[in-house]
């Protein structure tokens, strides 16, 4: 298959290029940059010197990127999704975006937490997080890549809203992101000697994750969901933890909430199940395609509390892609993916 990528030049189209490689049924065909068109893409990230040395070109030439292409993915932020759509729609390629445009179900919310116009709300597409939406994957020509949060805390929360296990109005997500998160372009909040050394969080009340996590748990639990989440910015260079908290049902024992987790993620070959009382870290799951989840029981609060960890540039982002695009294309999942953790 030919696969190409529109904004190669950022950390989530880098990873797409890498991750690729170890592709056995895909080739990479084109690679776009707005910023760097012209230019080699080893120039740009050395590390991929004699590996990949492909020109990056604009994407003003996205009709014909797509003509010659199986697999279209956009990693550009969000608002510029919809109109690449709309001029590749006569392409029979297949669209995975990255950014937010093809994520909610009803863009009116979209348009609220975006300050986005949504100019293509009828669009064939399915929310890309393969654990909870795999049908629906399966048949969209557009998926809305999940986000990097929204996949931690997603898969964290699911088991226990889908067998009614905790008080939905009790739910508080705080996650933790390495600073990659934040993209590749220069910002103060992000400079070295501001982040370094620091711990900080932002976005409280919010952040545009918060409504596409209560999409998904609204989804999987058939009732209205509203949260309170916090995101965290770590001084590392990627990965994510989200801590959890939900007050239990009154009789929910702890061998339920055991049961919910295997019962729900059994046959997942990417979600590795730490069991109750473990704690995942972010060098354990470090540039692989793993969510790994634990939990803990309060008797005390009765409140459950469940970590979960992902690589926000795999899980959280182009691995999830390349998940989504093998399922679209009849593929085994782990295609491409198949990564032991770099450590330490």
């Amino acid at each position: 298959m030919k696969a190409s990528i529109v904004g190669a030049s950022g950390y989530a189209g880098e990873e797409l290029i890498r991750l690729l490689h170890a592709h056995p049924f895909v080739e990479v065909a084109h690679l776009t940059s707005e910023r760097h068109t012209g230019e080699r893409v080893s120039k740009i990230y050395p590390h991929l010197k004699n590996i990949y040395e492909n020109e990056l070109v604009s994407m003003e030439d996205v009709r014909r990127i797509a003509e010659d292409s199986d697999v279209l993915f956009i990693a550009l932020p969000h608002g510029h999704a919809m109109k690449i759509v709309q001029e590749v729609s006569a392409c029979s390629v297949r669209i995975i975006d990255l950014g937010a445009d093809y994520r909610f179900a009803d863009t009116a919310i979209y348009e609220q937490w975006y300050h986005v116009a949504h100019t293509d709300p009828s669009a064939d597409r399915a929310y890309g997080l393969a654990e909870l939406y795999r049908e629906h994957v399966r048949t969209a020509r557009i998926i809305g890549n999940a986000g990097c949060y929204t996949t931690a805390s997603i898969l964290a929360l699911a088991p226990l809203v889908k067998a009614h296990l905790v008080q939905l109005d009790s739910i508080l997500v705080d996650a933790v992101s390495g600073v990659s998160g934040a993209g590749r372009s220069p910002k103060e909040s992000t400079h070295y000697p501001e982040f370094y050394d620091s711990f900080t969080a932002y976005g409280a009340v919010s952040h545009r994750h918060t409504p596409e996590i209560e999409q998904a748990l609204a989804d999987v639990g058939g009732t209205p969901v509203t949260i309170n989440f916090t995101p965290h910015l770590a001084p590392i260079s990627r990965g994510i933890l989200a801590t959890c908290y939900a007050m239990l049902c009154e009789g929910v024992t702890a061998e339920d909430v055991d049961a919910a987790y295997e019962k729900m993620y059994a046959d997942e070959y990417f979600i590795r199940l730490l069991g109750r009382g473990a704690y995942p870290a972010t060098k354990y799951v470090r540039g692989t395609n793993y969510c790994d989840i634990a939990w803990h029981i309060d008797p005390r609060t009765h409140r459950v509390i469940v970590f979960s960890a992902i690589d926000n540039l795999v899980k959280g982002a182009a691995g999830q892609a390349i998940q989504n695009m093998n399922i679209a294309f009849g593929l085994d999942e782990r295609m491409g993916l198949d990564l032991v953790p770099m450590y330490p």
